[in-house]
């Protein structure tokens, strides 16, 4: 292998293990497609602090710790411990984060012989890299998925934020919209590239919805709402429930399948089961549980309408999914959302908390006839390898200059 060709280290906290194995999936698909091409390792901070254990007695989902390395399909990923105390000592997770990786890296250095770091997410992730690549004096590239926009509002965070913009040689961002709060905060439009997410259509694709619903045990003559997120306030599951009830007056036998479980950010099962007791919607929700990448075609392809009521978002890549399944879209005006349902054919966009507007646009998605297979061809479109040979050219570029 020549010289000059891309050695990445892949740093990233939210990687997908086996003790969390839906965090971070849509960074292992982008990379494992990268490394079809180059050399690549990941590290994958976990954090850690001395008491954890006790939080752990109340709360047995808190930060699950993996083992110290896993091999996922032919990439090394490394799980280095960090200190990150709850609460105030957040603010230190990237310093942390890069001193508890020094040891890997010093290691990989002369094994690997790395000569690119390949951050994602601004903060604590990209702060952390950018320290690693003074140390080794290494470029290192930065992507923005999203987490950017509650982190600025931070003072701390938001300082180490752009310090780690300002020091990378290169950053991504997924959407057009994530790139303009950045730079509206201060970091230099020249050097951010807007790469989306893109789609693996060998994961994702429509399957006969008589087939698909029969193996849900959906009757064909039930409307069908769908949602995929991690359970947590910001995806908004409480928001399409809350308006569940007006919609099954016009559909009785409407039903809304949630898919999703536990995530880094939390977990609020147990509130939305509470909200559809209280409105008593237990014939028209089901809780389908978290569900691997690949399993997910199938509820998809059940469903008629796709809808996330969600408050903040980089690039949804679960909207390319949901479509790659021939479902339209119903989502808030938040993050890059309308980038991604980019016109009416695709779906509705609605503004965030508006829940007549929501409804409204629900009541309608239903009642259209959509172009589906218009909506599965624009899925495919947004496939991956057009990103990742984005994402080859300039990390070649980096390593060679």
């Amino acid at each position: 292998m020549a010289d000059n060709s891309p050695r990445l280290i892949v740093f990233s906290s939210l990687y997908p293990s086996r003790v969390r194995p839906n965090a971070g999936v849509f960074i292992r698909e982008r990379m494992s497609k990268v490394a079809h091409h180059c050399s690549l390792i990941v590290i994958s901070p976990v954090p850690w602090f001395p008491l954890q254990s006790l939080i752990q007695w109340f709360k047995p989902n808190y930060r699950p710790q993996p083992d110290k390395y896993e091999n996922q399909d032919g990439i090394s990923v490394y799980f280095p411990r960090f200190l990150s105390i709850p609460g105030i000592g957040r603010s230190w997770d990237g310093f942390f984060m890069a001193l508890c990786s020094l040891v890997i890296c010093r290691q990989l250095k002369k094994s690997f012989a790395f000569n690119l770091i390949d951050a994602h997410f601004a903060y604590p992730d990209g702060y952390a890299a950018t320290l690693l690549g003074k140390w080794f004096k290494v470029p290192v590239t930065i992507t923005l998925r999203g987490t950017e926009v509650p982190l600025s509002n931070i003072p701390s965070r938001l300082q180490r934020l752009l310090r780690a913009l300002n020091d990378a040689a290169r950053v991504f961002s997924v959407s057009d919209s994530l790139k303009r709060h950045v730079v509206n905060l201060g970091a230099d439009a020249q050097k951010i590239w807007v790469v989306g997410n893109g789609i693996d259509t060998a994961k994702f694709f429509p399957v006969d919805k008589k087939q698909a619903r029969q193996a849900w045990q959906i009757p064909e003559d039930v409307q069908v709402l769908i949602s995929v997120g991690g359970l947590v306030d910001r995806k908004g599951f409480h928001r399409v429930i809350e308006i569940l009830p007006a919609l099954i007056e016009k559909y009785p036998r409407l039903l809304y399948l949630i898919v999703g479980g536990a995530s880094p950010e939390g977990n609020i099962r147990n509130r939305l089961e509470q909200q559809v007791e209280t409105l008593n919607l237990r014939q028209h929700v089901r809780f389908l549980g978290a569900m691997p990448a690949e399993q997910l075609h199938g509820p998809l392809s059940a469903a008629d309408i796709f809808v996330l009521a969600t408050a903040n978002e980089g690039w949804a890549n679960v909207f390319l999914e949901a479509m790659a399944c021939g479902l339209p879209v119903v989502s808030t005006d938040v993050g890059g959302n309308r980038e991604v349902v980019a016109d009416e054919t695709l779906g509705t966009i609605v503004p965030f908390g508006d829940a007549e507007a929501l409804l409204l646009a629900l009541d309608d998605a239903l009642q259209r006839q959509w172009g589906r297979q218009a909506i599965v061809n624009y899925a495919a479109d947004n496939s991956w390898d057009k990103r990742v040979d984005i994402l080859l050219a300039e990390f070649k570029k980096l390593v060679e200059s």
